[in-house]
């Protein structure tokens, strides 16, 4: 009777440290996937950090030859040249 205590004694603390190595494993690959999650999110991050940049540059070229053909169109500087073309002032 006794080694069938001591059988289930161990039995029960193997259980025990298969459960605990099993939760310890499952920790560490869940880490390893949340570590891998964080590098491709931050990978992400520059690729869209570049690509806004680029927009920011590609939208200021743009407005400044824009700008550049306003002022030197045809009808603006005729408007300046007439007041009844001038946009009134507010």
């Amino acid at each position: 009777m006794k080694k069938h205590v001591q059988a289930a004694d161990s039995l029960l603390k193997l259980v025990s440290d298969l459960k605990q190595t099993a939760i310890f494993s499952g920790f560490a690959s869940l880490n390893d996937h949340v570590e891998q999650r964080i590098h491709e999110f931050n990978q992400q991050a520059e690729k869209t950090d570049c690509l806004l940049a680029k927009i920011g540059e590609d939208a200021a070229a743009s407005l400044k030859e824009l700008e550049s053909h306003y002022y030197s169109s045809a009808l603006r500087t005729s408007r300046l040249h007439q007041p009844w073309m001038r946009a009134p002032y507010i």
